[in-house]
């Protein structure tokens, strides 16, 4: 029959066709399709043929045209044929669609629709014809009948796809129906509904049908919702890693689960449609942009939901687009600050953390980014190593005008920007760490900063380029030509810049000869280079080199590891250790470094200063030091021993025209003489246990080491016996820097000073607690205390301070704590005696504390200090141990009050203790946070054996609090006489200080509040700093338990009893809270303190008035749990914003002086309205998107801003202006009587007010932008709220009828010959509301 049909369609005989196909029975013509398509014989031309007999204008052929639809449908869908068979079916029947009329249409689209409910599709090759359909349904004209009522082709085809996306879709017809839709011309709201649908499904498939269903759907979107596509993706794949995260955490359904989702395949599909999401935004640049207004309008309801793990991936991988990258940039820089800010705020605030339990961190979740792109997340690698630069480069740290650049390297990073700035190096350091083919990328933009931003600071890039370097030295072997290359411009470099650099490559230096040799090559031709800090770059680099590459035999120091390799000798990094080339590797450095002691005092600085640390590390090179040392200082030692002085000083200084400089720092050498040979004798009995060396150098070593002690005790003796008449020093002498002679005199004093330290180090050291030496100690003192005197009296008013501030002292931090310790706390009987020597003396046990005092401070500002081991942290943190155990027990146990205070000026012995505990405490807290509990451990002498992870930091600074709590009350309760206001602002410090270890949530902590309270409410203070610092303190621990708004209630409360009410006639009730608010201290200073506290109360409310609003703009799910946290929030706002109306109330209404105050509350007022506005704002917004009430809460904090705010604010007004009028007024009298003279003051005063005055209409603009958007709600809500307001008086002018009345009376009894005298007289007797015109007009002049 098939081949009868094909013959009659090629003979061109339609009738004979018609007949042909009527003649076949029903199931025949399915049946014979089958067949054919089954052989692969002719189906398109036997289909072609049936259409032929089978035209549309019949009915019998429109059926029969059905009939073969319906059968070739699941047909297609059955598998059984050929691909390119379906193909040919498939095109023939989709060309064939369009000349079906609309109900054959209708028909057919409705057959689809149960075809895919039944989920009876197997391939959804047959979809192609559904799309056809539903096109051509959409372009028909006929009304089509549905149900029991008619419509419109493109209404059909609207009602068949809501039906479609209501119903059940098979998992594995997703990806082909969302194919389909592409094809189909769709409505916004129907591509809505489609697309809501296809997300919908994304759970009920496996994972590795999400991509290519995802890609689908981002084609799809070409025709619109794309933010809805977006939202939806991220919003899967964030609720993915969250579950993830969750069935990690437990352990117990990790049997379980992991075969549900595994991480790393979830990791890989991510990876995928991150790739298939940014391939579509590179063909359909509104997707980008798209996806970023959605983030960016999503952060702001919830910047958890915004900024995930998947979605900052997908900007990353985005911003590669270099069109986009700046928006992508901006906007995670101002997320990551905003964050940043947002947990500092929280952080502040007991109140706030109530409110926000869990808080969003973007800086985790970007580093968790660099962790998941482990997972062959090539793509985002780029964007991750742009955007840490991009942080690195945009928050690095600042310059200050002239200044030394803020260096962010010590303690911890508080402020955002630090924040944001270590984050761009903990990225780039975990992308290093993670994905190998981008280090050298790394490295080399590391290097180029270093290089091009030699003018900013770069400690921060220095930072990470170690990091890098240690996480890695053998890796980087592969990039050495970059560090060699940096190596060539090492000249050019500041030295601080080439010390870092140097300090950061030196693990490399170990196993990479190439490295190292060219370093040499650079370095030795720095020397010779005309530049000073070439040359000092040089010796920082070689001092580098001899630190760390030991010769054979050397002692071990915890500080260096063994050294890989040889120098100028070929060798590999894998032969064996080759000490006789490392000798001479270090002996030839040696010999570069003599070079240097001939140049400027700069670079010899540099020498002595690192000699120390090369002996202490290399001990075989201790000959070779000792000797160029020795030789250096006979330069200038005359070996007479009845010569005096001791030592040439001329020698040291060089002329150059008018200038003298100081060529030889000759103390700075003495230093490192008297810390080389200590070093050395120390170490010289390890040495004999050790195999004996040949006896001809142990003599030469025994001689350099006789010959020093001989030298320095020769120099002392003779140090004690000379005068300064000896050094051409005395009272007489010209110490001014504005002449030759002076400038001479100020470097022979600070040499002559700095010696005399270098030799009472030296002599309490090799003294062993004999008397004979103390007293020598104490000679040399005398010595140097004289001319700290000269120098202090000469230095005049201008320099106020010790004498030891002159110049940096030359003890080291280890001796100061020696000394200390033997002044203070050696009970030994056997030093009683020879201590007593040093302890009668009362200047030398100032001078002692004074030197650790600045031993601290410099710890504290740069995090090292002068001398040996000052960049040793773990030194340096036992020697501040040891310190501040001496400074305590010394302050505790001899109180101010019993100190002698002795003739001279200057703080006392307890005065400089509590100093050095102030500091002390702050550097700990900055550079040892980790190391707090030790710190606190040893402060407690009796317990040395509990483990650190034992103590209890609270419990310890509570302890040492208490002490520190009884001294401020002792203060408090000394006589009159006796009150020392500096000690007591000292104390309040480190009380604050202190309070800031313990936990805010222990019993301690709230011990400690409720003390500062009570000694607030308890003690009549009248020193304003002390007030000012108790209150600080006050208010920094309240706000860690809770809001502080009742405080400042009663604060305001006594504030208004002690200065009285702007009404002279008003008597304020008597109320008095804090005896610390007394008339001496209400106004400026706890007024300030007060408003200041309020002024951050308001920006909280600020702040919770903008999330408020955010989460009322939020559409989530969890709406139940949304508006829970909404009536929250509006709680807090509106009790916050109460209780700081009634603060408000009883400030306004208080007489305060002009000035600061006023200024100060008026702004505050201003702030307030304008934020009552914000809330206001945010119930008219609700009320527009929702038919909610306006909650009772807000109508009462309306009721009290209208009887408790609103007319005091407008009486202060006219209270404010009263009082400058009143100036005023002083200040044209005085005009009148002395013209010339006063005229300038007048000016200032008029100035002044006009300045104090500004203000005022900002605040009466705040008030009427209040009351107008209540006026609106009101409309809105349909709640009278403005029944509470009462009308505003204040504009620019006020017409005041007492004083129009009077005026016009007094125009009326005068005569017209008195008009000049009367208008001058009304102006000085007129009150403000005549003087706002005339100030108007004087500030447009």
């Amino acid at each position: 029959m098939a081949q009868r049909i094909l013959a009659l369609a090629a003979e061109e005989a339609p009738e004979r066709l018609r007949e042909a196909l009527q003649s076949l029975r029903e199931g025949e013509l399915g049946d014979m399709v089958t067949r054919q398509a089954l052989k692969g014989r002719e189906t398109a031309a036997l289909l072609r043929g049936i259409f032929k007999g089978s035209p549309c204008s019949q009915r019998s052929g429109l059926l029969r045209r059905l009939q073969v639809y319906k059968h070739c449908i699941p047909l297609v869908e059955s598998g059984d044929l050929h691909l390119s068979k379906v193909s040919e079916i498939m095109g023939l029947l989709m060309l064939e669609a369009r000349q079906l009329p609309g109900q054959a249409l209708a028909e057919l689209a409705t057959l689809f629709v149960d075809v895919i409910k039944s989920g009876s599709l197997s391939n959804g090759k047959s979809l192609e014809l559904f799309s056809t359909v539903l096109t051509a349904l959409a372009n028909s004209k006929e009304s089509l009948a549905y149900g029991k009522g008619e419509l419109s082709g493109e209404e059909f085809k609207k009602q068949l796809i809501n039906t479609l996306c209501s119903s059940k879709w098979d998992p594995q017809n997703v990806i082909h129906l969302a194919n389909m839709f592409r094809d189909v011309p769709l409505s916004g709201e129907e591509l809505q509904f489609v697309v809501e649908k296809v997300l919908r499904m994304f759970s009920k498939l496996d994972l590795q049908e999400i991509p290519p269903l995802v890609y689908q759907l981002l084609l799809l979107s070409a025709k619109g919702s794309k933010k809805t596509v977006l939202e939806g993706i991220i919003s899967f794949f964030n609720q993915l890693d969250r579950r993830q995260k969750e069935e990690q955490k437990v352990p117990q359904s990790v049997d379980l689960e992991v075969a549900t989702m595994p991480l790393e395949q979830l990791r890989h599909v991510e990876g995928t449609v991150i790739l298939h999401i940014v391939s579509v935004i590179n063909l359909d640049q509104d997707l980008g942009e798209e996806l970023i207004r959605h983030l960016k309008s999503e952060q702001q309801k919830d910047p958890g939901r915004a900024l995930c793990p998947f979605s900052v991936a997908l900007l990353l991988s985005v911003a590669v687009k270099h069109r986009l990258q700046e928006q992508i940039f901006d906007f995670l820089k101002t997320s990551i600050t905003r964050s940043c800010k947002d947990l500092q705020f929280l952080q502040a605030s007991k109140f706030l953390q109530d409110l926000f339990p869990h808080q969003y961190d973007v800086s985790s979740v970007i580093l968790e980014v660099v962790q998941n792109s482990a997972f062959g997340w090539d793509h985002v690698t780029q964007g991750l190593v742009d955007l840490g630069f991009s942080l690195m480069e945009s928050y690095e740290p600042k310059k200050p005008f002239g200044g030394k650049a803020a260096d962010t390297t010590y303690g911890l990073s508080k402020m955002p920007a630090q924040q944001a700035c270590r984050l761009g190096a903990s990225i780039l350091l975990e992308t290093f760490k993670v994905h190998e083919p981008i280090r050298s990328d790394i490295l080399e933009q590391v290097l180029n900063r270093v290089l091009t931003k030699a003018a900013s600071p770069v400690s921060h890039f220095i930072d990470l380029l170690s990091s890098i370097v240690v996480s890695a030295p053998l890796v980087l072997q592969s990039s050495s030509s970059k560090v060699t290359e940096t190596f060539d411009n090492l000249s050019f470099l500041p030295i601080d810049t080439v010390q870092g650099l140097l300090r950061a490559v030196q693990p490399l230096l170990k196993v990479s000869m190439s490295v190292r040799d060219s370093l040499i090559l650079v370095l030795q031709k720095a020397i010779f280079s005309r530049q000073l800090d070439a040359r000092k770059a040089a010796v920082a680099g070689f001092l580098l080199l001899l630190r760390n590459f030991k010769v054979l035999g050397s002692l071990s120091s915890s500080q260096c590891s063994q050294a890989i390799g040889a120098t100028q000798v070929q060798a590999d990094v894998h032969t064996c250790y080759n000490s006789a080339a490392n000798e001479a590797f270090c002996l030839e450095i040696l010999g570069s470094l003599r070079c240097c002691l001939s140049q400027q005092a700069d670079v010899r600085l540099m020498l002595y200063e690192g000699f120390y640390d090369v002996l202490r590390r290399n001990s075989q090179l201790a000959s070779s030091i000792m000797e160029t040392l020795l030789s250096q200082i006979k330069q200038y030692y005359l070996p007479q021993p009845d010569l005096l002085p001791p030592l040439k000083l001329e020698g040291c200084i060089m002329a150059q025209g008018d200038q003298i400089f100081l060529q030889e720092p000759l103390a700075h050498l003495l230093c490192c003489i008297q810390h080389c040979l200590a070093w050395y004798k120390s170490t010289a009995c390890l040495c004999q246990g050790a195999e004996e060396e040949e006896e001809e150098e142990e003599e030469e070593e025994v001689g350099f080491e006789q010959n020093f002690e001989e030298m320095l005790q020769s120099v002392t003796r003779r140090m004690i016996k000379s005068e300064l008449e000896d050094f051409e020093l005395d009272k007489s002498a010209d110490f001014s820097l504005s002449s030759g002679v002076g400038v001479k005199n100020n470097i022979y004093a600070l040499q002559v000073m700095g010696i005399c330290e270098v030799l009472i180090e030296y002599n309490f050291n090799i003294g062993n607690f004999s008397k004979n030496k103390f007293e020598d100690v104490l000679g040399l003192f005398a010595c140097y205390n004289k001319l700290s005197e000269i120098l202090k009296e000469k230095a005049g008013k201008n320099k106020s301070g010790l004498g030891n501030k002159t110049a940096r002292s030359f003890l080291s931090m280890a001796f100061v704590s020696t000394l200390l310790t033997a002044l203070f706390r050696d009970n030994a009987q056997s030093h009683e005696e020879s201590l007593a020597v040093l302890r009668s003396s009362t200047e030398f046990l100032r001078y002692a504390v004074s030197v650790a005092l600045q031993k601290v401070q410099q710890l504290e500002e740069t995090g090292q200090t002068d001398g040996p081991d000052g960049q040793n942290p773990e030194k340096m943190f036992q020697n501040l141990c040891k310190i501040t155990r001496v400074l305590l027990w010394r302050y505790t146990s001899i109180p101010t009050v019993v100190e002698e205070p002795g003739k001279k000026k200057g703080k006392s012995i307890s005065l400089l203790c509590l100093e050095g505990l102030l500091r002390i405490f702050n550097t700990v807290q900055q550079l040892y946070t980790a190391r707090i509990p030790q710190f606190l451990q040893a402060l407690d002498i009796s317990d040395g054996d509990t483990e650190a992870a034992d103590i209890d930091v609270t419990e310890r600074a509570a302890f040492q609090i208490r002490q520190f709590q009884r001294s401020l009350l002792n203060q408090f309760s000394a006589a009159e006489d006796d009150f020392n206001s500096k000690e007591t602002q000292s104390l309040i410090t480190v009380l604050s200080t202190l309070s800031k270890l313990l936990d805010p949530a222990s019993q301690q902590f709230l011990q400690f509040l409720t003390w500062t309270v009570k000694v607030c409410r308890e003690n009549t203070l009248e020193d304003a700093a002390c007030c000012k610092g108790l209150l600080s303190l006050l208010f920094s621990l309240h706000v860690l338990y809770k809001s502080p708004v009742s405080l400042l209630r009663e604060l305001a409360q006594d504030i208004h009893t002690c200065l009285g009410d702007i009404d002279q006639d008003v008597e304020v009730e008597s109320r008095s809270h804090f005896a610390i608010v007394n008339p001496k201290t209400a106004a400026p200073t706890v007024c300030l303190l007060v408003l200041g506290q309020a002024d951050k109360v308001l920006e909280e409310v600020d702040w919770l008035i903008k999330k408020l609003s955010s989460l009322g703009s939020d559409s989530s799910e969890d709406s139940s749990q949304a508006s829970n946290q909404t009536q929250a929030l509006e709680k807090g706002i509106i009790l916050q914003l109460g209780t700081l109306l009634t603060v408000f109330h009883e400030l306004v209404q208080t007489a305060l002086p002009a000035g600061s105050c006023v200024d100060t509350l008026l702004r505050s007022l201003s702030k307030t309205y304008a934020i009552l506005t914000s809330l206001i704002k945010h119930y008219l917004q609700a009320c527009r998107s929702t038919s909610t009430s306006i909650p009772g809460r807000l109508e009462k904090l309306v009721k009290l801003s209208g009887s408790h705010l609103t007319p005091q604010c407008y009486s202060f007004i006219t209270y404010v202006q009263n009082i400058h009028s009143e100036s005023l007024s002083f200040a044209e009298e005085k005009k009148k009587k002395k013209k010339e003279d006063e005229a300038a003051a007048v000016s200032t005063v008029m100035a002044k007010v006009l300045r104090d005055t500004k203000p005022i209409p900002n605040l009466i603009f705040a008030i009427e932008q209040y009351e107008k958007f209540l006026i609106h709600l009101s409309k809105k809500s349909k709640v009278n709220l403005m029944q509470y307001m009462k009308l505003s008086t204040s504009r620019d002018f006020r017409i005041n009828a007492a004083v129009l009345d009077s005026a016009m009376q007094e125009h009326s009894t005068q005569d017209a010959e008195n008009e000049p005298d009367n208008d001058q007289s009304s102006t000085t007797e007129q009150t403000d509301e005549n003087q706002e015109p005339k100030k108007k007009r004087r500030r447009k002049k």
